[in-house]
């Protein structure tokens, strides 16, 4: 005997996890589908989805059964895009003056990563390798004193290194130009 959506529905209302997890398998796929063409995107159409999957259990309290379970969700699912889209809205007016400063720091934030994308390659690159293992505990925060320890060599040593270390990221900068 196959069970109705409307009877799932009513059963799930009651607070029956399998009626309810039944009732999701069937239309789940369908309100996807839906949320998919409102909001043109994936990852936005299941977001929307999983928002109105978990506060279905709630709003089935509500289900009075004068429509089909399909047109009540498809409502629900409707609704729900038009909150989001009205959040957006609402928040893009908020951000406004805002943007040229989240442009600003967005643009920083990549110039940074680029910077360390590159230094991290260039010390990849560094030879030989005390060159790099000297540098990486002064980038650390270590003083020089603490990495000769660390190293088991002098100061002297060390700033030396370090000397080296600069002028090879440099032509290795250059050399890019």
């Amino acid at each position: 005997m196959k069970t109705c959506e409307e009877d799932l529905a009513h059963a799930a209302a009651g607070g029956d996890r399998e009626a309810f997890g039944a009732l999701l398998s069937r239309v789940y796929d369908r309100m996807f589908g839906l949320a998919f063409k409102l909001t043109g995107n994936r990852a936005e159409a299941e977001d929307l989805v999983q928002d109105v999957c978990a506060a279905l259990p709630a709003k089935l309290a509500n289900f009075r059964g004068d429509a089909k379970v399909t047109t009540w969700l498809y409502r629900i699912v409707v609704n729900a895009s038009r909150d989001r889209h009205r959040r957006r809205i609402s928040h893009a007016k908020a951000a406004t003056g805002w943007g040229d400063w989240e442009v600003s720091r967005r643009a920083d934030e990549v110039e940074a990563q680029e910077r360390a994308d590159w230094l991290r390659l260039a010390m990849d690159a560094l030879t030989p390798p005390e060159l790099r293992e000297t540098l990486v505990l002064v980038l650390e925060g270590l003083n020089h004193a603490q990495v000769a320890e660390i190293l088991g060599v002098s100061e002297g040593t060390i700033s030396w290194r370090m000397s080296q270390a600069k002028k090879k990221l440099k032509a290795m900068k250059e050399a890019e130009a």
